[in-house]
């Protein structure tokens, strides 16, 4: 049976959601809780399967051109991307923390931190 690849955005709103639980296929052992995931985790499954492969030619270039249909251009334009974007997430998560710490100072109010974690959020 082919595993689905986990989705980290809400199917209602969108919004990134927590991972909570986790269980173990073999014994049926649950464990439940926050638990942290990698921007790796918030990439696209086209992105992740391409880093994969990526990961899998040896991080070169030209192997993955010749293991793969695309061109040496196109790879490149896409790991541009794809390191963009992981910029991205990473200055959005740092925003986010800082948000939270202001709220955790008092220096903002409940409903100003949700409004600015929403627009972060792109909501």
């Amino acid at each position: 049976m082919a595993r689905k690849l986990l989705s980290t955005s809400c199917p209602s709103c969108g919004l990134p959601m927590q991972i909570s639980a986790m269980s173990c296929t073999a014994c049926g052992v649950k464990i439940e809780g926050n638990f942290s995931e990698t921007f790796f985790n918030r990439l696209a499954a086209e992105d992740q399967k391409f880093l994969e492969q990526y990961l899998l030619a040896g991080f070169s270039i030209k192997t993955l051109e010749r293991n793969g249909s695309l061109g040496y251009a196109a790879i490149r334009s896409r790991l541009d991307r794809l390191m963009a974007n992981y910029k991205a997430l990473a200055k959005m998560d740092a925003q986010k923390k800082a948000v939270l710490e202001q709220l955790r100072t008092n220096e903002i109010s409940v409903a100003e931190a949700k409004e600015k974690l929403e627009k972060l959020s792109g909501g």
